[in-house]
């Protein structure tokens, strides 16, 4: 397997992140097949699945995780909030963001074009971390079911040796 990339979060008061999982970078997961990206997620569990881009604001979903994976073009988010890291990401990459987890587009080319995914084709809330959005989102990030596939690897991958 690739080797992975891994980032942990705090609550910022703003973005509550997610306490237990670590987002989950895959680079260059599909750089030989870019384009059978939503038919592996698929395959694996994850549906429900879009092709677009990134919102250019700090948002989350506090009911389910997502997996993006980048079709084209290259893109610079920021995970995590406003104190968060800074990633850039491109065609063939992978990120697996745990519910909760902050994220928005700084930059991008004008190709960047993603695929967005969730386990078990859950409906994503939206959520930009306005102060009435708590305490529910955090106890609903909490009840959020661990996924039963990594999105990529399916019956092996990170999220089955990371996640448990």
């Amino acid at each position: 397997m690739g080797n992975f990339r891994f980032y942990r979060f705090e609550d910022d008061g703003v973005i509550p992140n997610n306490p237990t999982l670590e987002v989950i970078v895959y680079p260059a997961a599909f750089k030989e097949n870019k384009q059978e990206i939503e038919e592996v997620f698929n395959r694996h569990e994850w549906t429900n699945s879009w092709t677009g881009g990134v919102f250019e604001y700090h948002h989350y979903h506090s009911n389910t995780h997502e997996v993006l994976g980048v079709l084209s073009g290259t893109a610079t988010l920021q995970l995590g909030g406003e104190q968060g890291e800074i990633l850039d990401i491109a065609a063939g990459d992978a990120v697996l963001l745990p519910a909760g987890t902050g994220h928005k587009k700084l930059d991008a080319s004008s190709d960047f074009e993603i695929v967005g995914a969730y386990p078990g084709g859950v409906s994503y809330n939206l959520k930009t971390g306005e102060p009435g959005e708590r305490p529910y989102v955090l106890e609903d990030i909490q009840n959020t079911p661990l996924p039963k596939m990594d999105p990529v690897f399916g019956d092996s991958g990170p999220v089955n040796e990371n996640w448990s």
